[in-house]
């Protein structure tokens, strides 16, 4: 069949990295832009791992060119997406990467900013197949959901109607997860051999997950001394007697990218993968759910793979990395 032209834009940072590594193994996509702020390099003199696999310029971004793609991945940060989409939306088809369509106004603006482009919000599909394949595949905007919410909500999702509300979730991302600009926060010396909390009960995701569960959810993210991995562990008190991992088995056994195990997950065994792995285990009426993820693929850019296969008619896990990166 013909190939589907695909441009990226702020194809210079991790995520848009990620997805040419996928993409250039893909049937059917095939990228024909990369796009940024600026423009003016050469991706693989960003990257020089590209060099003799896949080397081309990446082009200022010009909202009438990026509309002549049939697929657009936006792999930029709030709010510049939103001004982009504004001016794409009806031309092309979009997956977001940023938050600016994964809430609704009020939490957006209470969180993030004011919404240039609410119209547009009721438009969007929340990406994560598991729980609104059906929605994703009628939809031409995607908002990816972030990482965190992504560990966190494949975790909660099986035993919602389980668990009282109030949850605990203590959360650990690579250094990756936030980008490549440097901080203060992510400076090597910073985080070698180190390990810390940051941003607690006030981060940004904390409301993304609870507008997706409707559970109050106490959230704590904390920053791990690697690369790129993320564990969930979440805490909650169960309404009545159940099963755990029987729960998740029943509610996950059709999903190709749920892996149950029957001891806690490891992040080196999802590393490099669009698999999610997940336990859990209770003690009386406490309940622990255990969940990893790449928080490079699975929260973003093969999350983001998945969403535009299923909008695009085909079968969701083609081209999905499965193979870990291990040792």
């Amino acid at each position: 069949m013909k190939k589907i032209n695909v441009a990226i834009v702020g194809a210079s940072g991790y995520t848009g990295l990620e997805l040419i590594k996928i993409l250039l193994n893909h049937p059917y996509f095939e990228i024909a832009g990369l796009f940024g702020s600026e423009g003016g390099e050469r991706i693989e003199e960003i990257y020089p791992s590209l060099k003799g696999v896949f080397e081309t310029d990446i082009q200022k971004a010009d909202i009438k060119k990026i509309a002549s793609y049939d697929l657009v991945f936006l792999a930029v940060p709030h709010k510049t997406a939103m001004g982009l989409v504004k001016e794409l939306y009806g031309k092309t088809k979009i997956v977001d990467f940023s938050a600016d369509y994964r809430l609704n106004q009020k939490n957006y603006e209470d969180y993030y900013c004011p919404h240039i482009d609410p119209a547009n919000l009721e438009n969007s599909a929340y990406g994560l197949p598991e729980i609104f394949r059906d929605y994703i595949k009628k939809s031409s905007l995607i908002a990816n959901p972030g990482c965190y919410p992504t560990a966190t909500i494949l975790g909660l999702y099986p035993f919602i109607e389980y668990i009282e509300d109030g949850v605990f979730v203590d959360a650990k991302s690579g250094v990756s997860g936030a980008g490549k600009k440097l901080s203060a926060t992510t400076h090597f010396v910073k985080d070698n051999e180190n390990f810390f909390a940051y941003n607690p009960i006030k981060h940004r995701h904390s409301i993304e997950i609870k507008e997706k569960t409707g559970l109050n959810v106490t959230f704590v993210p904390q920053l791990l001394p690697i690369t790129r991995g993320m564990q969930i562990s979440i805490y909650a008190k169960l309404k009545k007697d159940i099963d755990p991992l029987e729960i998740l088995n029943q509610k996950y056994k059709n999903e190709e990218f749920i892996r149950i195990s029957d001891k806690p997950v490891e992040i080196k065994n999802v590393t490099g993968t669009h698999y999610c792995d997940i336990f859990a285990a209770k003690n009386g009426d406490m309940l622990f759910i255990n969940s990893v993820i790449d928080n490079l693929l699975r929260g973003a850019s093969s999350q983001a793979v998945a969403n535009a296969n299923l909008m695009c008619g085909f079968e969701e896990g083609l081209g999905l990395p499965k193979i870990a990166y291990i040792p």
